[in-house]
């Protein structure tokens, strides 16, 4: 067996591994579990935010950072491709 094959295949046992230790260690549906970060999120939300909704304030005001952060790499990356094809939209 040459190297490429080996690889090949020591890769695809690899992923097959943490793909099946990921599928037993995943929480039940329905049963997302508890930690300190989410009993914390739940209970100081509306005080610390001033909204109702959980999901919107980790997202825009928790990690307004990361979110934006993320925003920028999506539009830099749509950009990009735009710039790479507009020779193809213009004929």
């Amino acid at each position: 067996m040459d190297k490429r094959k080996f690889f090949a295949w020591a890769s695809l046992i690899a992923i097959t591994f943490f793909f099946a230790l990921f599928v037993v260690e995943f929480h039940p549906f329905g049963d997302p579990g508890s930690t300190p970060t989410d009993d914390y999120i739940f209970v100081h939300t509306q005080n610390e935010t001033g909204t109702n909704n959980a999901v919107t304030s980790v997202v825009f005001d928790y990690r307004g950072f990361d979110t934006l952060g993320e925003e920028t790499i999506l539009i830099t990356s749509v950009t990009g491709v735009v710039m790479i094809f507009r020779r193809h939209f213009h004929e």
